[in-house]
């Protein structure tokens, strides 16, 4: 499995491409900036995009949907995030920004499949309405892509527009801290980390 991380934009945020093996379609993830420094990464692989998928609809995870010609996922109660700048917060980032690719809504428990990928869309509101972890279930299983909910030793901001601190809180214990120790946890921004080290040291998580 091809798992590169590409850290975009000024709010470095981890953009994620995804494939089964080289020369083959990939899944990007939150890619915010920098068209071309993702696209690199596909060249050496020499990989296709398939589908762009958000973690959530703030501008510096969406900044470059448009870039790669194929459709965007995101849960649709962020959707409208991507319908209107004043909701995604471009304009304090650049100039007003909406995605004019082709939008798929995604729901909790879907699935996204492509090739010999296959991602579990976990619904974690709390940072946004319709944040999302998505986790790899094949061609392995112990990846999860937390956006903006869970970071290593802390979790996303809740004092935005649709931000919840409590049912952030309450999403990552019910549907995240429950996964197995070893699941390795890829957030939106900084270090990777894993489930059990979260479980065990994250301050806002405590019982």
């Amino acid at each position: 499995m091809i798992f590169e991380t590409v850290v975009v934009g000024p709010m470095q945020v981890n953009c994620y491409v995804l494939a089964s093996e080289p020369n083959s379609k990939c899944i990007i993830i939150d890619p915010g900036a920098e068209e071309r420094k993702i696209r690199k990464v596909m060249e050496k692989h020499k990989l296709i995009p398939e589908c762009v998928i958000n973690t959530h609809g703030h501008f510096d995870h969406i900044g470059c949907d448009d870039a790669f010609g194929v459709p965007v996922y995101v849960h649709e109660k962020d959707l409208p995030m991507l319908e209107e700048p004043k909701l995604n917060m471009s304009g304090f980032f650049s100039l007003p920004y909406r995605v004019s690719s082709s939008i798929r809504v995604l729901q909790d428990k879907d699935r996204i499949k492509t090739q010999s990928l296959e991602l579990e869309v976990i619904h974690v509101p709390g940072h946004t309405r319709g944040g999302i972890a998505l986790l790899v279930k094949k061609p392995e299983s112990d990846i999860l892509i937390t956006g903006d909910s869970l970071f290593y030793q802390g979790i996303g901001r809740s004092d935005l527009e649709g931000g919840d601190e409590g049912q952030l809180i309450r999403s990552i214990r019910e549907k995240l801290i429950s996964l197995p120790d070893e699941t390795k946890v890829y957030p939106g921004h900084g270090p990777s980390s894993t489930i059990g080290q979260e479980r065990l040291s994250n301050p806002y998580l405590g019982q």
